[in-house]
């Protein structure tokens, strides 16, 4: 994937945060990869299934830009995960310098008017990003850019295809201009703040999310057990937890089958994303309630961001 390139101007350093916000499945997580040119975070046509902030680094020229993708802000969410990832969004919101709003073209909810509440009680400014554009003629987009700009003080409304690559030199430089001068945070070829070990446990959940029935993908998650780079490969072990006994068939499959096929997709994924050949051995358990577990679920962002 090729990054987007930044317009810059000889005037120091500029170096910001930017939340990307909004309900879930609205393509946050694939706007954040378009726009650092990496596979960072979980895409999938399935709700949440961002489930913390991932840090991405734009470092172009004189500004560096650190994109926070967060999980989608929901209302009816009763578990303790739920209510987690909600805060997890809350926090990011309150200590970046630009929340990015990411809308679908087609739809404007109770969730969407639940996310633009919580930015302004953050009170950062916020810019409107209209999604999913691609093969959407102007005249039907520009009544829809009118009736949101209605809803807020936006500091511009732009419309993007995240899937297609679309407008995003334009969102970026309006981006860049609202960072504040100031030092890197990172250094310049760094492209987030996030573990290999991490990255590895997003992209396996993801083939997960995408191999599974509907229910089952928000009731595991992944632990990285080892990870060893040797020579001439990088070895990954990892268990996939369930809640119950009866997902693990589901997880299996009939003789392995699914297993088989998820482990299969997830280790070319990673190979694409390392860069070198990897050996995976992925098993299942299951741990009961452990979406309540807060022990469990302290640990899912027990790295800084």
């Amino acid at each position: 994937m090729k990054a987007v390139s930044v317009d810059v101007e000889p005037e120091g350093t500029r170096c910001g945060t930017v939340a990307i916000v909004g309900r879930p499945n609205t393509g946050k997580s694939t706007l954040l990869n378009a726009l650092i040119g990496a596979k960072l975070a979980s895409v999938a046509r399935k709700p949440q299934t961002t489930r913390h902030n991932i840090a991405g680094i734009l470092s172009r020229g004189d500004s560096q830009i650190v994109f926070v993708d967060t999980p989608g802000l929901h209302l009816y969410g009763k578990r303790l995960l739920n209510r987690m990832l909600n805060n997890s969004t809350w926090a990011a919101l309150q200590q970046v310098d630009l929340a990015l709003l990411i809308v679908d073209r087609d739809h404007w909810g109770e969730e969407d008017e639940f996310v633009l509440n919580r930015v302004r009680e953050a009170a950062r400014p916020c810019i409107l990003c209209i999604n999913k554009i691609d093969g959407f003629r102007r005249e039907r987009l520009l009544p829809i850019m009118a009736r949101l700009g209605e809803k807020h003080d936006f500091e511009e409304i732009i419309p993007v295809s995240a899937i297609k690559g679309e407008n995003l030199e334009a969102l970026l430089r309006e981006v860049r201009r609202r960072m504040p001068a100031a030092p890197f945070l990172f250094p310049e070829d760094q492209v987030t703040s996030r573990s290999q070990r991490f990255i590895a446990a997003e992209l396996i959940r993801e083939q997960l999310i995408r191999n599974l029935h509907q229910e089952v993908p928000h009731s595991l998650y992944v632990e990285i057990e080892a990870y060893r780079d040797t020579e001439d490969l990088t070895e990954i072990a990892a268990v996939i937890w369930v809640d119950r006994a009866s997902q693990r068939s589901i997880v299996i499959g009939r003789q392995g089958g699914t297993l088989k096929r998820i482990g299969a997709q997830a280790r070319r994924a990673l190979e694409q994303s390392l860069g070198r050949k990897v050996f995976l051995k992925l098993w299942v358990k299951d741990r009961a309630d452990w979406q309540d577990n807060e022990a469990i679920l302290a640990s899912f962002d027990s790295e800084v961001i």
